[in-house]
């Protein structure tokens, strides 16, 4: 990498730390470490980390909590999380997701199996160069500044959402099964099911919804999902 991205790793485990840190650094990431969640949310007002790889069970907040501070009202609600955890149970990964987790790992993992997930979100979430802009009924995305707009007015989301509604606007009024979502913005290599599609369809109209207007995706049962301004 021509500029190291900035990992901020988030876990109580000493000799995990340092296990990560090395393969991380070897890989020419730059690493900084905490084991409390209270900090990490201090270091990424201070340090703007370009990923956060975040245990669940932390010290002072829990990484869920931390997860939910910083989509909920943060000064970076964009920062890609991929979520650290012991909790295998589907409940769990979906409560994870649905927090604001791009993605999850479950312990025990391979340090390569993690480096490939960080370099996949970092590959998804990484800025566009160009200034083009698109353009939907009252919709409005930004591809440079990673701003969408909703009737002139801001819309806060996700790395992962701004995927997908890309993806949508890009191919507006255009039916999409979950699996053919799955290999357009997750990648042909990715190992999510269609349970994951759903969760972050879900938060993309609930990111739409926080301006007023009427519902643009649409479910079509036993299809998948488009984005449409006519639902009638």
């Amino acid at each position: 990498m021509s500029t190291a991205s900035r990992i901020l790793l988030v876990e109580d485990d000493v000799a995990l730390v340092e296990l990560l840190r090395w393969h991380l650094e070897q890989d020419d990431f730059e690493v900084q470490s905490t084991p409390s969640g209270e900090t990490a949310l201090r270091l990424v007002q201070e340090q703007s980390p370009d990923l956060i790889l975040l245990d669940w069970m932390i010290e002072e907040l829990s990484g869920l909590e931390v997860c939910r501070r910083l989509r909920n009202g943060g000064d970076y609600p964009n920062v890609p999380i991929i979520m650290l955890t012991a909790r295998g149970e589907e409940v769990d990964r979906v409560n994870a997701l649905e927090t604001g987790a791009d993605d999850y790992i479950t312990k025990p993992f391979s340090p390569k199996e993690l480096l490939a997930r960080v370099r996949a979100v970092l590959r998804r979430v990484r800025p566009v160069l160009a200034t083009e802009r698109l353009r939907f009924a009252d919709l409005e995305m930004d591809l440079a500044s990673y701003r969408v707009r909703r009737g002139g007015q801001s819309v806060s989301i996700g790395p992962t959402e701004f995927r997908l509604l890309r993806h949508f606007m890009e191919n507006p009024r255009r039916a999409f099964p979950r699996e053919r979502l799955m290999h357009n913005v997750w990648g042909p290599s990715s190992d999510i099911d269609a349970r994951t599609v759903d969760v972050h369809i879900r938060r993309l109209r609930l990111a739409l919804a926080s301006v007023e207007g009427p519902e643009l995706i649409r479910t079509i049962r036993g299809v998948g999902y488009s984005l449409d301004d006519d639902l009638g």
